[in-house]
């Protein structure tokens, strides 16, 4: 009888043994066959992804690049890597450094990412080159994010976005992106109407009434300021010019040729005058201008208040107090920005300029400019990527 006890206990023993290995098996970090999973050499296939969670999507695709150092400000995948033993972050890190069975397994988790998100997120916009994307898909974004949306879906083609530099650089920064002669005749008609979507979207939620691209729809409709508040003086320009882009005209600035040229709808006319530009289309340009001027003639006139500024981008802010210095002729030494002020009619190149020539209104509202700026985000800093 006691012998029958003591095997009855030892069975026991053993049973609960192989249940607490079972529930170790269980508990064990999904992430570990990963964390040294040779992706330089293995690339990874859509049966190892497809049935994993969204953060582990992430954490894998921060392996690939924390190989090399890559450092995140994503903060889950950043404190991921600074737990690995052999994560050395790499200041220097260029995506030059990978390879392409790396590049065809990040393309592999970019895409099973894309397919997970709730609403689309920059970088999933080379999942929905042949979906068109449904309403629910599109969800709130930041300014940045509408831009980064919109113009990925061009950037894919290796279209530059050299009049914008922050863009361009988070382009460059991007593991596909490939610049190169842009054609957007190569846009797709899924590829279109998910500009459109896109661009709808980003006017309801900003509140404004119409973008660069809209002025097909006023071509016998006049404007109104009021439709123009919450427009950037760089997209107000860019309507501008498109009344005139939309006759065929050619630009002298080159970022606005290339700007025009990489528009489905615009052909070339050199026999075209601006003298014959009418009806609408002349009211509707004197409409943007007056904005304009007004716009650029209270920063050298009227204090400009912190309110103002709200929610500017560094770079947006940057550009307004240089703008300052750039009324008065101002050479700059960076050549994108001597490029784009050297495009406005009114810039007039001072090679003696000095600060003394600026009033007392001006210093106060590059002050309060350069106040603001100590504390803007860039466009960059909120997106990953």
């Amino acid at each position: 009888m006691i012998s029958i006890t003591r095997h009855i206990r030892v069975l026991f023993s053993l049973c609960g043994l192989v249940l607490v290995l079972s529930l170790t098996a269980q508990a064990q970090d999904p992430m570990d066959a990963w964390k040294n999973y040779n992706f330089r050499n293995d690339p990874i296939k859509q049966a190892q992804v497809q049935k994993l969670e969204l953060y582990e999507l992430k954490l894998i695709r921060g392996l690939v690049f924390g190989r090399h150092g890559r450092i995140f400000k994503d903060g889950e995948i950043s404190s991921f890597l600074k737990d690995q033993s052999w994560y050395q972050p790499n200041p220097d890190f260029a995506n030059s450094m990978l390879n392409d069975t790396e590049r065809r397994s990040l393309d592999v988790i970019r895409i099973a990412e894309a397919a997970k998100h709730d609403t689309i997120q920059p970088g999933d916009m080379r999942y929905w080159r042949d979906r068109a994307i449904p309403a629910r898909k599109l969800g709130k974004h930041s300014g940045a994010e509408w831009k980064v949306l919109v113009a990925e879906v061009e950037a894919i083609h290796g279209k530059r976005f050299d009049d914008e530099p922050w863009l361009q650089k988070y382009f460059e920064e991007r593991y596909w992106y490939s610049p190169r002669d842009y054609d957007a005749k190569t846009l797709s008609p899924i590829e279109r109407k998910n500009l459109e979507i896109l661009s709808g979207a980003q006017k309801r939620q900003r509140n404004v009434a119409l973008l660069p691209g809209d002025m097909e729809y006023f071509e016998n409709k006049s404007l109104t300021e009021q439709m123009l508040q919450g427009l950037s003086l760089h997209e107000l320009r860019l309507l501008r010019n498109e009344v005139y882009a939309r006759h065929g005209r050619q630009f002298k600035a080159e970022w606005l040729q290339q700007y025009f040229f990489s528009q489905p709808w615009y052909t070339p006319d050199e026999n075209f005058k601006d003298e014959e530009l009418s009806g609408n289309d002349k009211l509707n340009v004197e409409t943007i201008v007056k904005y304009e001027n007004r716009i650029h003639q209270d920063l050298s006139t009227k204090p400009i208040t912190r309110a103002l500024l709200e929610g500017l981008f560094l770079e947006d802010a940057s550009q307004m107090r240089q703008e300052i210095y750039a009324r008065h002729g101002k050479v700059f030494k960076e050549p994108w920005l001597q490029k784009y002020f050297s495009s406005f009619d009114w810039y007039k190149a001072d090679a003696n300029f000095t600060d003394a020539a600026l009033t007392e209104v001006e210093k106060k509202n590059i002050a309060t400019i350069a106040a603001y700026e100590k504390r803007a985000v860039t466009a960059m800093s909120t997106i990953e990527g």
